[in-house]
């Protein structure tokens, strides 16, 4: 059993990753989501961002280090969109396994860091056209990776949903990628072990 960080997007702990903390679970991995927005749930885009932008990021990166701050060393950090980046920012405080960034990864220097955590794999998922998909950022991150001895994988998925395993968002859901997606996290290295 591996213990797991999972980080919502900036819509807040929806039912999209409140399915993904059910299936890390069934696989038999302990979960924790961390709830950056003391339960506020969003459905559109850009009220999320203002939402998120009224906290700043710099306090959204204090409440993610202070939401695994009881967690022992080891842990796997996971994160959907904005959480990706939150996963990222844990994984350069503690001593994490392994990342999964999941429809969200960003430039370290983003989020006020400058090296990848030796050795500490990582996968990148995205849909090829989503609409948030920053390439430099993610090939950003595979830089500081090799740079720092890790292997971390990228993962394209057809079509252009950003949160593309949230059923709830039935504009963006792709159950075949879903599948897909749920097969190579849970083939992931620190979760196999």
């Amino acid at each position: 059993m591996t213990s797991i960080a999972l980080f919502h997007s900036v819509l807040g702990v929806r039912r999209g990753v409140l399915d993904a903390a059910e299936r890390l679970r069934v696989a038999g991995h302990d979960v924790r989501v961390v709830d950056q927005y003391d339960g506020r749930v969003f459905d559109d885009y850009r009220e999320a961002s203002a939402f998120a932008e009224s906290i700043g990021y710099p306090a959204l990166m204090r409440r993610a280090a202070e939401g695994v701050q009881d967690l022992p060393d080891g842990f796997v950090v996971a994160g959907f969109s904005n959480g990706g980046g939150m996963a990222e920012y844990v994984a350069t405080q503690r001593a994490v396994s392994g990342v999964l960034m999941l429809s969200g990864a960003l430039a370290l220097a983003m989020i006020g860091a400058e090296r990848w955590p030796a050795g500490v794999p990582g996968q990148i998922h995205y849909t090829v056209d989503d609409p948030f998909r920053n390439q430099p950022g993610i090939d950003a991150v595979l830089a500081n990776a090799r740079e720092a001895g890790a292997d971390v994988e990228t993962f394209d998925y057809p079509g252009r949903g950003h949160l593309f395993t949230d059923a709830s968002l039935p504009d963006e859901f792709d159950a075949e990628a879903t599948e897909l997606l749920w097969q190579r996290v849970l083939a992931f290295r620190p979760l196999t072990g």
